[in-house]
């Protein structure tokens, strides 16, 4: 945990919360502004010098606000870039982790692709889109042509897994959001004479709903623990397959909860909803997770298993000790 992760995530609670809603125009530059994009690089170059914990805390506040823009796609690429000695370009930047399809594509200055053992940088002028939409009108686009790389150089990150992890921690902030859409509903809607709150099937789904968050954000920080130690596969898998079913809960207790008005694209839950459905999907579905996390519990069957799980945690821990020595 970097010393500044109180200060930034102020800065980004306040910037966020007022770009919700806004346009990609009118949105981005207030955010380039703020700096986010150097999260991840050394203070020694030029950057904010933070950690996973960091991005995972500032990532859970865009899902909490539903923020409209290429935020840790940005980070994420000019983290990668930096790590394979590549100047990161100006402007909003995507990833291409899955086939030929990017997040805000057509918005992109340049797009990070890792490729047969290489990371490579593509211009957006050189790109030939075919435009598509999330669940949440938010563009998701295909790459029908990216032109030859103004940049490449070996990379052995699981892009993949990366892209897993950002969408772990947007489904944090979107249900702790949602959370608290719910109760506040539950406590001022009366029926039979009485704040829907009082109702025990109320109580009981609101409990569930609140279970289903702290799962995702327990999970998500686990697997940024495990990504400042440098091998999170596990942890990424398992919290993927925790938050999907997460969202498939939590997204009917919480339209449950709010009855037909929870349907309305005026009304903030709809904005949340629909890109969980959507994140559900993003960066690995259910089956993918689970197969890619049964595989790799398969290979430690049995005691093993525990052995290996434990050793893992064990060796978190240690490091955490030695960090705050």
């Amino acid at each position: 945990m970097s010393g500044a992760r109180s200060l930034l995530t102020d800065l980004a609670e306040g910037l966020f919360a007022d770009l919700r809603g806004r346009d990609f125009a009118a949105g981005w530059p207030k955010l380039a502004e703020a700096g986010f994009a150097s999260l991840l690089i050394g203070e020694e170059e030029g950057g904010f010098g933070g950690d996973w914990g960091d991005l995972f805390a500032v990532m859970r506040l865009a899902g909490y606000h539903a923020l409209p823009l290429p935020l840790g796609e940005t980070i994420v690429a000019h983290w990668l870039l930096r790590q394979s000695g590549i100047a990161p370009p100006e402007g909003p930047l995507t990833l291409i982790a899955d086939g030929n399809r990017a997040p805000w594509g057509r918005h992109a200055s340049a797009i990070v692709r890792v490729e047969g053992g290489q990371v490579q940088l593509f211009t957006g002028e050189d790109c030939q889109w075919e435009e598509g939409a999330s669940p949440s009108g938010e563009p998701r686009d295909r790459a029908l042509r990216l032109g030859d790389p103004t940049g490449a150089a070996p990379c052995d990150v699981d892009l993949y897994a990366i892209g897993a992890f950002l969408r772990v921690a947007q489904v944090a902030g979107a249900l702790d959001a949602a959370l608290a859409l719910s109760i506040d509903h539950a406590n001022t809607r009366v029926q039979f004479g009485k704040p829907l709150a009082k109702l025990q099937a109320v109580q009981q789904n609101l409990a569930s709903l609140a279970a289903e968050a702290a799962a995702v954000n327990i999970a998500g920080q686990a697997a940024a623990a495990a990504l400042d130690h440098s091998d999170a596969g596990f942890e990424i898998a398992a919290a993927k397959v925790r938050t999907n079913i997460a969202i498939g809960i939590g997204v009917a207790i919480a339209h449950q909860v709010h009855g037909a008005i929870g349907y309305t694209q005026d009304y903030a839950l709809h904005s949340l909803t629909s890109r969980l459905m959507g994140w559900r999907s993003e960066y690995g579905n259910d089956m993918f997770w689970s197969i890619k996390l049964g595989r790799g519990v398969a290979q430690s069957s049995g005691a093993g298993l525990w052995h290996e799980m434990t050793a893992r945690s064990d060796r978190l821990l240690a490091d955490r000790f030695l960090v705050q020595q």
